[in-house]
């Protein structure tokens, strides 16, 4: 078996598995590209509101790629540039995706995993998680945008320590990097993920995506900010039907019903 990816709709959820247990969840070409389909669908999904992505089984997150695929999906000039131009691109979709995403993260969470877990909003883990980026052992490269949503994530110097070590980081390390937003037992992970999601799935969509661009903005140099975009989403806010709702659910004392509109 070569890996799959999986999509599940929980309501206004979505959740995408990375299933290759056998190999720690080690990300085929396949699996990437089939990874970008299935964010595509998500993002254009109204009734979708935040995405949780999570590996199979207890073991991995994603321990990287499946490098015995290598032979076949990276064995020439023109295949490895086609192989990273996927990854980067998928890299790129989850950072700029319109909506929430939050990585959920059990066990391995190496290379490639990790680049993608950075990409995502927000970062949970087991606390028999483990972090690492093995690229110095491996002779591999990384480009400038790898290594700024790093020290976007992270900082300057906790991005030199993982990478240059190349050592696995333990949860409780991630947590003081601010590598993950908070560490739970095993057995309370999805609970606790899962219900941050559905209370982001709850609130205001234009708030929510107006709070996403203006992060986004902000970690940019400064001469390629767009900040009247994001005045304009500030504005399309006040404007919304959901910004009435919101006053009406405040003095009604009930919960609002937001729409995006």
């Amino acid at each position: 078996m070569t890996g799959r990816v999986l999509c599940e709709r929980r309501g206004a959820i979505g959740v995408v598995t990375f299933d290759n247990v056998a190999k720690r969840n080690a990300m085929s070409l396949d699996m990437w590209q089939a990874t970008e389909v299935i964010l595509e669908a998500l993002e254009r999904d109204p009734a979708i509101r935040v995405v949780v992505l999570t590996g199979a089984g207890d073991k991995a997150f994603v321990s990287g790629a499946d490098i015995s695929r290598f032979d076949g999906e990276r064995a020439a000039e023109e295949d490895v540039r086609r192989y990273n131009a996927t990854v980067e691109r998928l890299y790129d979709r989850i950072h700029r995706f319109a909506k929430p995403t939050i990585a959920m993260i059990r066990g391995y969470c190496i290379g490639g995993g990790l680049n993608l877990a950075v990409c995502c909003d927000m970062r949970y883990a087991s606390e028999a998680a483990r972090f690492a980026l093995p690229a110095a052992r491996l002779g591999l490269g990384y480009g400038y945008q790898g290594i700024r949503r790093f020290i976007d994530t992270i900082g300057p110097v906790a991005t030199k320590e993982i990478f240059l070590t190349a050592r696995q980081v333990t949860a409780a390390e991630a947590l003081r990097w601010n590598l993950v937003n908070a560490v739970f037992p095993d057995d309370a992970l999805e609970a606790e993920v899962m219900g941050v999601a559905e209370a982001i799935a709850g609130h205001a969509p234009l708030t929510i995506a107006a709070i996403k661009r203006a992060t986004a903005e902000a970690l940019r140099d400064e001469a390629e900010r767009d900040v009247a975009a994001c005045d304009a989403m500030v504005a399309a806010c006040f404007a919304s039907d959901d910004y009435r709702e919101g006053r009406r659910a405040f003095l009604e004392k009930r919960k609002p019903r937001f729409t995006g509109s």
